[in-house]
């Protein structure tokens, strides 16, 4: 197979670095541009850092993207210009920020995911399978934590997991958004889903989703120990994604889950 050009913008956050790495020994691809929302005089690989530009992305097959939502429009908005290929692995978009990402979808190929773990994406299958099973006598309930670097609660990946739970039970999932708490020992069940949000020391990633009637909990989790999970699963998006025609993909179209 030919080598998948690739650009990683965000590349010197955290998942950005890992990217890199992760590229580097996979022989699937050519690291051809890496951007930050800052011009700096600086090289990484070889390459020299630039800005999200369409003569940064014109040489590009695939774009991935872990930044903030306002800097993953801009891509898009370049993207959709130039016909490339983007993954997105950015999180804490608003509602119609997510509607603009499905608008550029009809123009070009984008895979979108709050995580690129298998892991976690077999849990939000098992999460809609369960929340489809249970009745409404269960409630429910998504726990979270996350190194202390990270702003945005709760994270994509709980977000995601809420999205199951509403989909088991066939309700759009903002109109049941609860509560949202951050650094709490407890936190309540609620006729809606309530969130709770830890953001300590260096953790890679822990989520759990929690179902109750009162009389039993049913618990679902998942935890992640190296980040190199995540970088491994976008690089096997991008080659997934580089033969698929324009639209709106997920892992769990990679993963064929039914």
């Amino acid at each position: 197979m030919k080598k998948i050009n690739l650009a990683i913008s965000g590349c010197l956050g955290r998942m950005g670095k890992q990217l890199i790495k992760s590229s580097k020994s996979n022989n699937n691809f050519k690291l051809v541009a890496l951007t930050e929302s800052k011009p700096l005089n600086k090289k990484i690989a070889g390459i020299k850092l630039s800005q999200n530009t369409d003569q940064t992305f014109e040489n590009t097959d695939v774009i991935i993207d872990f930044t903030v939502p306002k800097c993953t429009l801009e891509i898009l908005k370049i993207a959709s210009k130039l016909k490339k290929k983007v993954v997105i692995g950015t999180t804490g978009f608003s509602q119609k920020e997510e509607n603009s990402i499905k608008k550029y979808s009809k123009q070009i190929s984008i895979l979108k995911a709050g995580n690129m773990s298998l892991g976690v994406n077999l849990l939000m299958y098992l999460t809609e399978i369960a929340s489809k099973s249970l009745n409404d006598e269960y409630l429910s309930k998504i726990f979270e934590a996350h190194h202390k670097h990270k702003k945005d609660y709760p994270s994509g990946t709980a977000l995601m997991l809420g999205k199951g739970i509403a989909n088991g039970k066939d309700k759009k999932f903002y109109s049941v958004i609860g509560k949202k708490f951050l650094n709490k020992k407890n936190f309540p069940y609620g006729e809606k889903i309530n969130f709770n949000s830890i953001r300590k020391g260096e953790v890679v990633g822990e989520h759990e989703v929690l179902f109750s009637s009162g009389k039993e909990i049913i618990k679902l989790n998942h935890e992640a120990f190296d980040r190199a999970l995540y970088s491994d699963g976008a690089l096997s998006a991008a080659i997934w994604l580089r033969t698929k025609k324009p639209g709106l993909y997920s892992m769990r179209d990679l993963l064929n889950f039914k």
